[in-house]
């Protein structure tokens, strides 16, 4: 999430009660997570396991709890709970606001689009020309949708990640990353009925121009979706997911977190990709392997018990 406008660090650390270490003129621009960060965004790290792999990131400033080495041009932000200071800095710049209507009068909506009744629009969304709404489509505060859009009825755009600290602890051991990104649907894209698009937790989830999605499709935070992928019904990718141009995922085909994969590859249906992908391949199974080999592999399996058979037989010779 970028700032409306620069930030002075002092005043950063001022407000989330932090001992500040190094410039205090310097100007923060946003806050995000590892994986999206950028110069002058803060990130937090709250675990000694993690304090390298975030100081040495491009985040410029660091809400860390225990104070260490780090570069010159960064600074650190001391405080006892680096996940309460990220919460009170996302309240801060993305506080909730009770709708007051179901299309909020800040929603801005382009010409020849037409919405349902029933559907609800949040705050702070743009949705562009010759879009179709559907019955019941709910789209949250902030997100983007572009031209020639089709939503079916029931589908959520924007929901909050599934995503959260944990501290064992706790008496609650999982508290919830609130959601500060949003949903950016480009061009062409078609959604089928009842699917589910998060919002990145602190960037962007994205969906490519042209692409196209069945039914009951999950698309997990800060997923970056290509232009003309195709998704059959009860695909479920997970968080920080990037598949690149023309991927296409049959039926139920279940996408593990952090992973790539690659141009015009095609899953078939049922499989699970744990690990990256690379393009221009078929692919089919758990885990998903070149569909080629993996029917093959499906094959002998088959053939375990009658070879064994054969093993015996000659052994009682």
């Amino acid at each position: 999430m970028k700032f409306p406008s620069p930030v002075p660090l002092s005043w950063v650390a001022e407000f989330v009660g932090a001992k500040l270490l190094g410039d205090p003129h310097a100007l923060a621009t946003g806050i995000n997570e590892l994986h999206k960060v950028e110069p002058g965004d803060l990130a937090f790290v709250d675990h000694p396991k993690y304090y390298r792999t975030c100081i040495d990131s491009d985040a410029s400033f660091i809400i860390i709890n225990q104070e260490t080495e780090y570069p010159e041009g960064k600074a650190l932000l001391l405080v006892d709970e680096p996940f309460e200071a990220y919460l009170k800095l996302v309240r801060h710049f993305r506080p909730f606001r009770p709708a007051t209507a179901e299309i909020s009068p800040e929603a801005k909506i382009g010409k020849g689009t037409y919405v349902y009744p029933g559907a609800t629009i949040g705050h702070n969304v743009e949705i562009g020309e010759d879009c179709m709404i559907y019955p019941n489509v709910t789209i949250l505060d902030h997100c983007v949708i572009g031209n020639r859009v089709v939503i079916q009825a029931g589908t959520v755009i924007g929901s909050d990640a599934f995503y959260y600290n944990t501290r064992k602890t706790r008496d609650v051991w999982y508290r919830r990353m609130e959601s500060c990104g949003r949903v950016v649907i480009e061009d062409d894209v078609e959604i089928g009925a009842g699917c589910t698009i998060d919002r990145g937790v602190t960037h962007d989830t994205r969906i490519g121009k042209g692409t196209k999605m069945d039914n009951m499709v999950h698309i997990g935070h800060d997923s970056v979706i290509g232009r003309n992928c195709l998704f059959a019904a009860q695909v479920g990718i997970a968080g920080a997911v990037h598949i690149e141009d023309g991927v296409v995922l049959w039926g139920q085909v279940g996408v593990s977190k952090t992973l790539t994969i690659g141009k015009e590859a095609v899953v078939l249906a049922q499989s699970g990709i744990p690990s990256s992908l690379a393009g221009g391949k078929v692919y089919f199974g758990y885990p998903a392997e070149e569909a080629g080999y993996k029917k093959k592999e499906i094959v002998w399996i088959k053939r375990i018990a009658e070879l064994w058979d054969r093993v015996r037989k000659l052994e009682e010779k």
